[in-house]
This record gives C-alpha cells, sequence and structure tokens, in this order.
C-alpha cells in the first residue's frame, strides 16, 4: 500500500501520503488512496465499467488535483466507484498532460461498504515532489 492516512492533520477533513517509484506510480497510488477513503475495502470494486480521463494542467501539483477529482467527479455524477488501471504522464512545453484507464462499478450499497463522502480536493498543504524515495504528495481531502 504506497499511501498512508495521517492522523491530526485536518479535523474535517482527510490527509494523506501517497508514493511510488515512478510520477505515474504516484498518481495510482493517490488515487487508491482517494477510493479508500469512502470506500472500505477497494476489493469489493469489480472491473465492470471502463473510463479513459486526460486531464491537464500547468504543474505537476495541478495536475493530480485535477486527476483526483475526476473519480470524484464519477462518483457523483455517474455513482461510479472507479480504479486506476494505467496512467500516463507526458510534458509538452509548459503543459503537463494525464490520460489514464480507469476501471471499476456502480456504487452498491449491498456490496461496497462505505465509511463518508468525500466532497473535494483540497488544495490546502497540497504538494507533489520529488524525494529520496521517489515521487511523493500530501493531500487534503475535504469530507
Amino acid at each position: 500500500m504506497p499511501y498512508r492516512f495521517l492522523e491530526d492533520v485536518a479535523i474535517a477533513d482527510v490527509a494523506f501520503e501517497a508514493w511510488g517509484d515512478t510520477v505515474e506510480a504516484m498518481f495510482v497510488a493517490a488515487a487508491e488512496a482517494t477510493m479508500n477513503v469512502m470506500v472500505e475495502d477497494l476489493e469489493t470494486v469489480a472491473a465492470r465499467t471502463r473510463r479513459s480521463v486526460r486531464v491537464e494542467a500547468e504543474a505537476l501539483d495541478l495536475l493530480l488535483f485535477n486527476f483526483l477529482q475526476e473519480f470524484i467527479f464519477y462518483k457523483d455524477a455517474e455513482r461510479l466507484l472507479l480504479r486506476a488501471e494505467t496512467v500516463r504522464i507526458e510534458q509538452e512545453g509548459e503543459t503537463f498532460r494525464a490520460s489514464a484507464d480507469l476501471v471499476g462499478e456502480e456504487l452498491d450499497m449491498h456490496r461496497h461498504e462505505l465509511i463518508v463522502d468525500v466532497k473535494a480536493v483540497t488544495l490546502h498543504r497540497f504538494w507533489v515532489g520529488k524525494t529520496e524515495r521517489g515521487w511523493e504528495a500530501f493531500v487534503i481531502l475535504d469530507i
């Protein structure tokens, strides 16, 4: 599990750190952490539906922000619980792009034990960077 939840960071929010050897692996870990805030056991989310997403931003941290917002959007708009199957990050000039294949299924209250509802990713203390152990992110989610 390349992420961990942090206590005592924000009173009405959930904070986590995510990491990976590559920026793509860190994006996947952050997506998993975001979904794991909402769903107790991610293994209960079957790969029945596919979505492809493409987001862009002028900074890598904002790219992760936009990427995580996609998971919340699909949960709210289509009642889909999604997990990142593949992620590709590209930079062209000043623009970063992430394209991803997401898999999951519609929320089923009988099979998915829900914890809390994530409303949004916040920019409060949001951070992405390269460290000694690879790529890391610090994220706070509004619940």
